[in-house]
């Protein structure tokens, strides 16, 4: 039963990591079940599905936006969300910012970093973010308020852990020079998030350890 399996994480996390439900492809009534359990904090990576199960759910679920965002979506997306936790491109940033300020907002955003080997995964360098966290670089609208990132897909931990402990050195470096909210580093999924929290995640994203298999 899903509420078995959030019990079960749960007991898992140490104080100030929070779990993030995610439940994309999965129908509300599952989603019901997490809530039904306690769960309040779900990440979708579509915005069409997004917006169709915003009306369908409690007022007070926290929607998390963790895929690739384009910025012709952002109506989608913008107005439902609490968090953008894949912020990948200084165009998207500043879209976003744009939005915000139009509609009179201030997002919270995590800009991700290119972790894994895949050339096809989205994200930023190291120099790119201390350069985007530099307070001259700050955009209207906009509240950085950490890091997110996807280690590789691999079963080799090795791999994994000098991933996380990148982003985790990065993420340190940036909260020491005094960014004012910088707080959350959204690491580890289903497969590696144990060796996450090793590594000072303030965030897991878990859906196949909560829901099971994705529905299509």
């Amino acid at each position: 039963m899903i509420s078995d399996k959030l019990q079960s994480i749960w007991k898992q996390l140490p104080p100030g990591v929070s779990l993030v439900a995610v439940s994309k492809f999965h129908p509300v009534e599952r989603l019901m079940e997490a809530y039904g359990a306690g769960q309040r904090i779900f990440g979708e990576n579509r915005p069409q599905e997004l917006a169709a199960k915003v009306p369908q759910m409690p007022s007070d679920v926290q929607w998390h936006f963790i895929g690739h965002l384009q910025t012709n979506k952002l109506k989608l997306v913008l107005p439902y969300v609490s968090m953008v936790q894949s912020v990948d491109s200084l165009r998207l940033l500043q879209a976003i910012s744009g939005w915000a300020v139009r509609n009179g907002r201030d997002i919270d955003v995590l800009l991700e970093l290119h972790l894994g080997a895949e050339q096809t995964k989205q994200g930023f360098s190291e120099e790119e973010i201390l350069q985007l966290v530099n307070p001259s670089s700050q955009l209207p609208g906009i509240r950085i308020r950490g890091l997110m990132g996807m280690a590789s897909n691999t079963d080799d931990m090795a791999v994994v852990e000098e991933e996380f402990s990148r982003i985790e050195a990065l993420f340190c470096r940036i909260r020491e020079s005094g960014l004012p909210a910088f707080d959350q580093l959204s690491i580890g999924m289903s497969g590696d998030w144990p060796v996450a929290i090793r590594h000072g995640a303030t965030m897991i994203r878990i859906g196949t350890d909560i829901f099971g298999p994705r529905e299509y």
